[in-house]
């Protein structure tokens, strides 16, 4: 373990002993040998292991996919509150755009899930989920993740592939759109600039264009009373929220505690907004 730990930190791997007893405890022998060489070429440690954690749960990625981070367990986090405070006797319906591996949407599921058993609130009348993604290889994944927690995977561009039958009635909608300015693409680290799908990093000029679409569309969406969360980074908090609010969304900030990083808007309809249909 030391001679792959010595390895791995003289390429910049800043945890090298822990990602050095993750790649042992999964190969042996020649295969070992390749994953550490792939690892030290530059390819995400979760690409080489085959899963990602988030929330305490491990789910499946691979070559191509959109790593989860931990910072988005503030979104997870957020959902499960929201979902929390819902009234009605019919399950929660969840939305998950951009969903990637699936990772966000399953983890939210997997929390409500395991609340309470009797406990008052959405754990005890349950959730469905719907999962979208423009990209086929996430796409699988997703299905691998969350189909066995009964969630639906589409594929498709934002809202395009999810049934019309659902507007008006999502309780959650969850964005985990791209939000990273193209300039800014070529100072990420080399593992996700050259390792995940650019459609997964790109959010064009300012990095809002694909909320500004989500933004507009969501009210439709919605229920009265509903929220959509997504993330943004720090200089792009008053651009979010001036594009839900010019949605008809009463948006605010949840900053992250925990040292991740993460800050995600929470903007929610009006409960005299669009209704079923």
């Amino acid at each position: 373990m030391e001679e792959i730990a010595a390895r791995l930190r003289a390429a910049g791997c800043v945890f090298a002993e822990d990602e050095a007893r993750l790649l042992l405890a999964e190969q042996s022998g020649d295969e070992l040998t390749g994953l550490v060489a792939r690892r030290v070429a530059g390819e995400p440690l979760e690409h080489l292991l085959g899963w990602a954690e988030l929330a305490g749960h491990r789910w499946s990625v691979g070559r191509g996919v959109f790593v989860p981070r931990r910072r988005s367990e503030l979104m997870v986090a957020g959902a499960v509150a929201v979902l929390g405070r819902r009234v009605g006797s019919q399950p929660a319906v969840v939305l998950d755009l951009c969903c990637g591996s699936g990772a966000v949407g399953g983890a939210v599921v997997r929390a409500v899930q395991a609340g309470p058993p009797g406990a008052a609130g959405v754990s005890r009348r349950g959730v469905v989920l719907h999962a979208g993604d423009v990209d086929r290889t996430a796409v699988q994944h997703a299905r691998a993740n969350i189909g066995p927690l009964g969630g639906l995977v589409h594929h498709g561009d934002l809202f395009d592939p999810f049934p019309p039958g659902l507007r008006g009635t999502v309780d959650v909608l969850l964005c985990h759109a791209p939000y990273v300015p193209t300039e800014a693409i070529a100072t990420m680290p080399a593992e996700a600039r050259d390792h995940e799908p650019v459609v997964a990093l790109d959010g064009g000029p300012d990095g809002l264009d694909v909320l500004r679409r989500v933004a507009a569309e969501a009210p439709g969406w919605l229920r009265p009373g509903g929220t959509l969360l997504f993330e943004v980074g720090t200089d792009q908090v008053a651009g979010a929220l001036a594009l839900v609010g010019a949605a008809g969304l009463s948006g605010r900030v949840v900053h992250d505690e925990d040292g991740a990083g993460g800050i995600v808007i929470v903007a929610t309809a009006s409960t005299g907004g669009v209704g079923p249909g």
